[in-house]
């Protein structure tokens, strides 16, 4: 996966996360935090890439 990807991927799984957390559902609340911190986390693997090139 390249560094565009990657980001891609992190931006959409922290929105999808984000909006999960306004259900009323506590366990979809839950689930939506832990989709919006893999999305972070997908964002800064993509920055790396970026900063030390793809082949990592």
């Amino acid at each position: 996966m390249g560094e565009l990807t990657d980001k891609v991927k992190g931006n959409v799984n922290e929105a999808v996360g984000k909006a999960k957390q306004k259900s009323d559902d506590p366990e979809t609340q839950a689930e939506g935090k832990g989709q919006e911190t893999k999305g972070k986390a997908q964002q800064v693997k993509g920055e790396v890439k970026g900063a030390l090139g793809d082949d990592i």
